[in-house]
C-alpha cells in the first residue's frame, strides 16, 4: 500500500481530468460500482457486467464529462469525482440523438433490463432540481484505498471551488452505505427518486455556503 499521507495528499489536491485519462478512469469507476444496488439492477448481469461498466464510463467520461472540464482526480488515479457545472449537458438530447445512443445502452443493460436502466434516467431527468446548481454524478475510490479517506477529501477540495463560487450542489445516492459520506459534505437527503420496484436512488441537496 502506499503512504498513507502522500495518497491523502494527492486526494486534496485535484487536477483536472483529460481524455487521455478515460480509459484508466473507467476502469477506476466500473470497479468502484461493481457492487452498487443500482448499477447490478440494472447492468447486464454475470461475466460480461464488468466489461459493460466499464463501457458505460468510458463513453460518458469521453463523450459527456471530461470535456465539460469538471473532472477532477488525484495525481496517483487513485480517487475521482464528476461535476456537471451549473447548465451543464446531462442527457443525450432530442429524440435523434438519444435514439442514436440505442444500441450504446442496450450494449449496457442487455435487451433484459434495458427497460430498467431506461426508467431509470427517465426517473432521474424528471426528479432533477431547476435552477443553478453543480451536479455531482459520479465518484469513484480504487478499492484498495476504501477507508483510507479520499473520497473525503477529493470531494472536501471540489465542493470548496463551489462553495467559492456561491453555487448550491445536488447527488443522487445510489448506496445506502454511502449516505452519511454525503451528510458529512453537508448534503440532505430529499427523497427516493427510483422506480417502483427498483433500489433506492435517494436525492441529496447541498445550499450554497458563503466563507
Amino acid at each position: 500500500m502506499q503512504d498513507k499521507m502522500a495518497l491523502l495528499e494527492a486526494a486534496s489536491n485535484p487536477r483536472r481530468a483529460t481524455l487521455d485519462d478515460a480509459v484508466s478512469l473507467s476502469n477506476l469507476f466500473a470497479s468502484t460500482f461493481m457492487d452498487d444496488p443500482l448499477f447490478d439492477y440494472m447492468v447486464r448481469p454475470g461475466a460480461r457486467r464488468a466489461a459493460a461498466l466499464e463501457m458505460f464510463f468510458h463513453e460518458i467520461l469521453r463523450a459527456r464529462d471530461i470535456p465539460q472540464g469538471e473532472v477532477w482526480m488525484s495525481s496517483d488515479g487513485h480517487a475521482c469525482v464528476c461535476w456537471l457545472k451549473p447548465g451543464a449537458r446531462r442527457s443525450p438530447g432530442g429524440l435523434i440523438k438519444k435514439l442514436s445512443w440505442l444500441p450504446f445502452f442496450i450494449r449496457v443493460f442487455g435487451l433484459a433490463r434495458l427497460t430498467r436502466g431506461m426508467a431509470m434516467m427517465e426517473a432521474m431527468e424528471k426528479n432533477h432540481p431547476s435552477g443553478q446548481h453543480f451536479y455531482l454524478t459520479f465518484i469513484a475510490v480504487s478499492p484498495e484505498y476504501h477507508g483510507v479517506g479520499l473520497g473525503s477529501r477529493i470531494l472536501k477540495a471540489t465542493l470548496e471551488q463551489i462553495d467559492a463560487a456561491g453555487m448550491p450542489s445536488y447527488v443522487e445516492s445510489s448506496n445506502p452505505k454511502n449516505a452519511t459520506f454525503y451528510e458529512r459534505g453537508g448534503f440532505v437527503a430529499q427523497k427516493n427518486i427510483a422506480p417502483v420496484g427498483a433500489p433506492p436512488l435517494i436525492a441529496m441537496w447541498r445550499d450554497a455556503r458563503t466563507k
